[in-house]
């Protein structure tokens, strides 16, 4: 069951894989997407408000994916974490898994796994 009332937050410097990002979800769910350029940007968004989830690019200018999620996981904030990344090395991916991601997507994003990711988590 969609819920309008659940809150994505996009993080990615490239504004053409955000807006695939957020097409993507706009498939998958009902939700209030807002967007973020940079881990800095996307961190700040994060403490003044809840977001139930946070898809997440891990190569950004200022501050990186890896550095986002180290700092949700010392700061203790709640939300899922989707990483979409090009960066597809197994270290990478068992990295950012360690830190609390729940999936690593390839971009360019694939609406099956997306979906498949988000059904797994009772996201939908």
């Amino acid at each position: 069951m969609n819920n309008p009332n659940f809150s994505v937050l996009v993080c990615d410097d490239s504004n053409i894989a955000r807006k695939q990002v957020v097409r993507c979800l706009g498939d998958c769910l009902d939700a209030d997407v807002q967007q973020a350029t940079n881990g800095r940007e996307a961190l700040a968004l994060l403490r003044e408000q809840n977001f139930d989830l946070l898809c997440l690019d891990l190569t950004m200018p200022e501050l990186d994916g890896v550095a986002v999620l180290e700092t949700i996981k010392a700061e203790k904030i709640e939300c899922f974490v989707i990483v979409i990344s090009a960066d597809i090395q197994a270290e990478m991916k068992q990295r950012v898994v360690k830190l609390g991601a729940i999936d690593f997507i390839d971009k360019p994003i694939d609406l099956v796994r997306l979906k498949a990711t988000l059904h797994k988590f009772g996201i939908h």
